[in-house]
């Protein structure tokens, strides 16, 4: 649960002038709400918004990381875990299942100044869910046991594993922020904490953590939606007011920090495939107006074509395609960090000099007014963006009242980012980069220190040694949990009421002339509008023999236009505060876009150049090959993708497209010509296979309007999309293994190939699997880890679309419990099949069937919906419909698609993981075959593994 998400949403407001450059307008873009404090220190933060009936709540504590000591570091992240666990009056494991029951989601997150837990409901929920926060704030304690504390021990401790430990570049902000900040400083170790702190913390600590960080008083609460304002504060105080203060929590002071001297460290890196170079140097809190110019100064230094850093490094000495810089400044200090992923063999000498030289041109070439406008324009679009949901607007209210003690504060951040001028941003060059100390690190792939940057020194990465599981005994819980006295009986849960009925929105459809569908929804709750067109194709058009020319189609026509360069294209889109991207999917080729709804118009003119008339740019090309070849070559070393691109393999066949990566081969991608690109273009771009759909705040005559132009200049052509038989002859239970030698993780997927979204059961059959493992509260979840903790999610689920996709399940889990978590897997699925209880199918039913509420708040959401409809030619209230099989649902049909559709004995066993410590365990395991495999799935010898 541990989550880096950036909470300040900031804002311009800008116009188009008859020239194109922006020009600013008087902006009043705000959230409102009331305010106010009980008398026990919780502030209390009111919004109502009636646009959907649902209600989001959130809770922050000023409590992270930074509130930590040495030696008893992640304490603020595993105490989170905590309060999903139980509470006195919410038995174990029910926080999730309670919320899911009424149709709701919840989560939470750990940064390094503060944490929060929120939930989104049917507005029927809300007492249900003010009931539960307040039992969690004040009612816990008692609950925290030896045998649940050690549970999530183990569960934080696999997060780690699986977000650090076995990653690409994983200990990098370790060895940075180690270097950056003295000993003690709040922000020298992680949010996640050190692997030694984990496992030696003991319940009192855990105790004690609660009694100072966790009272009323030191926490804002939020409640953003369709609610009645009267009622909400009488639940308010019935729930929250009784809580007693508890420690005070004074504000932390900034705490921002010089360095002496310049450090230089680097790692060899188990996972990584290329070198990367890091530069870090220490900055200023946020908020301050070097903040706000430090962050413009990082866009324009590294990001986009015109930027120094691209420049020099990718379009010029070719060391790069992934290089970005960017300034992090929170409550107590501020870095500004220059990350460059190195091309395969590069030097980081090399790069280090290409990024002294970007420097000095920055400084010679300096930067214009337009610059600055060019990054203001698209904060308008960003600040609507945040606030389509009441979650967006809950997290915004109560991060600025904590920071500034000022929900409305939004206004003066607005104007603070206006304020920023091309002055600033050299001063502060001058005054935090040009010159000053740094930390500099250097990871290499293992085996290739001649790569470093020079005068470096190896970085104390502590590496985890992978053990045999043994399993702890700790005494489990008091049956009786002893209750802290409250004025009214709170074992008892309220009653949650008449949930909302379902609603769909009303839409419409049209078809030009040319063959393109239209899909469209009026909402009109922000001025703005996404959009996308979906092509039919995508991967399923590449020749095998040249695969990946689709997915290089979508970032080469992002590459200027027959009128623009590469760099105009960007900027005319920057301009216009929007959005453009095009990606390719196994079948379709997508282009999305956001904008201002005034900035529609503009917008779509520039899509129509980008669609019509591409510029095919050979430079781009060979730069795209490069970063396309560099990203293939790194997967392989990353154990998911690894899993990924091997179980395809397995399941669909050689002779199936689908068996080869969208995005290509190293071997492939380099035989790609541009008249290969060309020759794809002009045989499969066609509006006769796309689909145009678009939610916002338009009308159909305007979207019909602007779509004119694509009509009648976009001429159809008849493209053939190719079949490829799909031959499923499992007939065996084999265990594949595919060795990434001392992985901290096994990655595990199992499965076989399944059915078509088209087939009549493939949504009866998700309904069916949604107690197995289509949620939190799946058995398999509940199973691996919050009875066993060896992992950190997992899951079950089917997929598909026109062409038969999987079941499969899947999880990381703890190296040392590879064996047993399969174990698990197979017999959870096994028993399945026996049926589940009339409790499980009522949850699973309400589950589904309540979360209707949620499933058409943003236009995202929104265009999701769409883009289904339109892909599978259902009717528009489909959902509805999928209603009314839930609904209809009974244990004997469940019980009957579980046996259908579920058989352990005929499925794939991949994993990902160390052999020299796990392949051997599952000869004896009762496999009909046991075969290892490389990364690219292919059988190997045991004679070529080191065990």
């Amino acid at each position: 649960m541990l989550c880096a998400l950036a909470l300040s949403i900031v804002v311009t407001s800008c116009k188009e002038s008859s020239d194109n450059a922006p020009t600013e307008e008087a902006a009043n873009l705000s959230v409102d709400y009331e305010k106010y404090t009980l008398d026990n220190g919780l502030e209390v933060i009111l919004h109502e918004d009636k646009s959907d009936p649902v209600v989001s709540v959130a809770i922050q504590y000023s409590v992270g990381s930074n509130r930590e000591k040495t030696g008893r570091t992640g304490f603020a992240h595993l105490f989170e875990h905590m309060l999903f666990q139980e509470s006195e009056n919410v038995p174990q494991d029910q926080f999730f299942k309670n919320i899911q029951d009424v149709g709701g989601t919840l989560n939470g997150f750990t940064q390094k100044d503060r944490t929060v837990y929120y939930e989104i409901v049917p507005n029927n929920a809300l007492e249900k869910v003010l009931w539960m926060e307040s039992d969690r704030m004040g009612f816990l304690i008692n609950t925290v046991t030896e045998a649940a504390f050690y549970n999530q021990q183990d569960v934080v401790q696999n997060e780690k594993r699986q977000r650090v430990d076995n990653n690409p570049y994983g200990h990098t902000s370790w060895v940075i922020d180690k270097n950056l900040y003295p000993e003690g400083h709040p922000y020298s170790w992680q949010v996640i904490g050190e692997l030694v702190d984990l496992q030696s913390a003991t319940v009192e600590d855990v105790k004690e953590f609660y009694d100072r960080f966790y009272g009323p008083n030191n926490a804002t609460l939020v409640i953003a939606g369709d609610f009645d304002n009267a009622e909400a504060k009488a639940m308010v105080e019935k729930y929250f007011g009784e809580i007693k203060k508890r420690q005070d929590v004074p504000k932390m002071k900034p705490m921002p920090v010089t360095l002496s001297e310049t450090k230089r460290l680097f790692h060899e890196d188990n996972f990584a495939k290329a070198p990367q170079l890091n530069m870090v140097w220490p900055t200023i809190e946020e908020y301050t107006p070097d903040a706000y110019a430090l962050n413009f100064l990082a866009e324009l230094f590294s990001q986009g074509k015109k930027a120094p850093l691209y420049k020099v490094l990718t379009e010029e000495k070719e060391l790069s395609s992934r290089a970005f810089a960017f300034n992090r400044s929170t409550e107590l200090a501020g870095a500004f960090r220059i990350s460059v992923t190195a091309n395969e063999g590069v030097d980081l000498d090399e790069v280090e000099a290409g990024i002294n030289e970007a420097f000095a041109r920055f400084e010679k070439d300096g930067i214009t007014e337009k610059d600055v406008e060019r990054i203001k324009s698209g904060l308008e679009t960003d600040f609507y963006n945040g606030i389509s949901s009441v979650l967006g607007k809950s997290f915004q209210l109560a991060s600025y009242n904590v920071s500034k003690g000022d929900p409305g504060f939004i206004e003066t951040d607005i104007e603070n980012i206006k304020k920023v001028t091309k002055a600033d941003v050299m001063r502060v060059y001058d005054t935090y980069i040009k010159g000053k100390n740094y930390v500099m690190t250097s990871f290499v792939p293992k085996g290739q220190l001649e790569l470093i940057a020079e005068n470096s020194t190896k970085a104390p990465v502590v590496e985890e040694v992978v053990k045999e599981n043994v399993d702890v005994k700790v005494e489990s819980a008091n049956s009786e949990v002893v209750k802290t006295p409250s004025a009214f009986d709170r074992s008892v849960a309220p009653e949650t009421g008449e949930t909302p009925a379902l609603k769909i929105p009303s839409s419409w459809t049209a078809e030009l002339s040319n063959g393109m569908e239209v899909y469209g929804i009026e909402q009109n709750e922000i001025p703005t509008v996404n959009f996308s067109i979906v092509m039919e194709g995508g991967h399923l058009l590449d020749d095998k023999n040249k695969n990946g020319v689709a997915n290089l189609m979508t970032d080469i026509m992002m590459e200027g236009t027959a009128t623009k360069t590469p760099q105009e294209l960007e900027e005319a889109i920057e301009l216009l505060g929007a959005s453009l991207r095009m990606y390719t999917t196994r079948e379709s080729i997508v282009i999305q876009g956001n904008t201002l709804t005034r900035n529609f118009s503009k917008t779509m003119d520039l899509l129509e150049e980008i669609l019509l008339s591409p510029r095919f740019d050979e430079a781009e090309l060979g730069r795209i090959k490069t970063k396309t070849i560099n990203d293939i070559k790194r997967s392989e070393a990353n154990p998911n993708r690894v899993a990924n691109n091997v179980y395809n393999k397995l399941l669909y066949g050689e002779d199936h497209i689908f068996s080869y990566p969208t995005s290509g081969t190293v071997a492939s991608v380099e035989a790609i010509t541009m008249e290969d690109l060309k020759g794809f273009y002009n045989t499969n771009f066609s509006p006769s296979i796309s689909r145009f759909h678009i939610v916002g705040k338009i009308d159909k005559a305007t979207v019909m309007n602007e779509l004119k132009d694509l009509e009648s200049k976009w001429e159809a052509k008849e493209v053939t999309i190719p079949e490829y038989a799909i031959v499923d002859n499992r007939d065996k239970a084999s265990l594949y293994f595919v060795d990434i030698p001392d992985a901290k993780q096994s990655v595990i997927n199992i499965g076989y190939i399944g059915m078509p979204r088209t087939d009549k059961d493939f949504y009866p059959a998700e309904v069916m699997n949604y107690k197995l493992g289509g949620s939190f509260s799946g058995n398999v979840n509940l199973i691996l880890r919050e009875e066993k903790g060896y992992t950190y999610g997992a899951r079950t689920s089917f997929s598909g679309s026109k062409i038969p996709g999987t079941f499969t399940a899947s999880s990381s889990v703890r190296t040392n419990t590879t064996g047993e978590s399969v174990k698990i897997f197979k017999e959870q699925i096994e028993a399945y099949k026996n049926g589940i209880s009339q409790e499980d199918l009522d949850f699973t039913k309400n589950a589904l069937i309540k979360s209707n509420a949620r499933r058409f708040e943003t236009q995202g959401s929104l265009l999701g919906m769409l883009q289904e409809r339109s892909a599978y030619d259902l009717p528009a209230n489909y959902i509805e419909s999928e209603e009314g099989i839930v609904k209809a649902m009974t244990l004997e049909e469940h019980k009957a698609l579980a046996n259908k559709y579920l058989d352990e004995s005929r499925m794939a066993y991949l994993v990902v993981g160390d052999a020299a410590t796990q392949y051997a365990q599952f000869k004896d395991m009762g496999f009909d075959e046991v075969k290892l495999l490389d990364t690219k799935g292919d059988e190997i010898k045991l004679d070529n593994v080191k065990m």
